[in-house]
């Protein structure tokens, strides 16, 4: 399936090698050599794209920054972020800023564009099925079909992988589940065995739900086994 992928990335060699792989996989693909470029685009042509990669380190507005701004406008459109292996820091500032997940420099054919297609069939879910099916759990309710969930009255903007923990949290409250488990249940099979992705995710998550997110009393850690949705009845 054909998608609208936007590539913002200030070394010229690795953009050309990140276009060339897209497009060669059927992809119409934006180019940026810098993040002030990239979120003009963005901007002028908001709600186009499905996927953004995007690098951390650029000229002008880094990675982050354009990173906040996609998701101030529109939390359903992929981000993935193209990094160094030295910039761990950077990478948990770009989870935590929105981003779906991480591809770290240098990088294969064949990984990028296992983690491309990876994103992209999350955000092919949205909308997707004939009948509402809504999980609730105490004053949460997700609609799985139309992609949004409330707390109360009120509707959490989560992102695409914020609405998977929840759907994967819900389908399994009550249960203690490894970083294992979630890392492959929602980033797949083929996704790198980092768990700082599962942790930084989690992070984010409890940030939204959460009424304190350092005493969360929804996705419990239990230590040295993972992670436990308590279903509040």
């Amino acid at each position: 399936m054909k998608h609208r992928i936007l590539v913002a990335e200030d070394e010229e060699g690795i953009r050309e090698f990140v276009v060339i792989n897209l497009e060669h996989s059927g992809h119409v693909v934006t180019q940026a050599a810098d993040g002030a470029q990239a979120w003009e685009i963005f901007q002028a042509r908001e709600g186009e794209f499905d996927l953004a990669l995007l690098d951390i380190m650029m000229p002008e507005m880094d990675g982050v920054e354009l990173c906040r701004r996609i998701r101030g406008k529109n939390a359903r459109t992929g981000i993935i972020f193209l990094t160094a292996r030295t910039q761990e820091m950077d990478k948990v500032q770009g989870l935590l800023s929105g981003a779906d997940d991480y591809i770290t420099k240098p990088f294969s054919p064949s990984e990028l564009m296992a983690r491309v297609e990876s994103v992209l069939r999350r955000v092919a879910q949205t909308g997707r099925g004939t009948e509402p099916s809504v999980l609730i759990s105490g004053e949460f309710r997700l609609d799985t079909r139309g992609r949004t969930m409330r707390k109360g009255e009120r509707r959490l903007e989560l992102t695409n992988i914020e609405l998977q923990m929840m759907e994967f949290f819900l389908n399994n409250a009550n249960r203690v589940l490894s970083r294992s488990e979630i890392l492959h249940g929602i980033w797949g099979e083929d996704s790198c065995d980092d768990m700082k992705i599962v942790d930084v995710n989690i992070r984010r998550l409890r940030m939204k739900i959460e009424e304190d997110a350092s005493c969360p009393k929804y996705i419990v850690t239990m230590w040295g086994r993972g992670y436990k949705w308590v279903d509040q009845e």
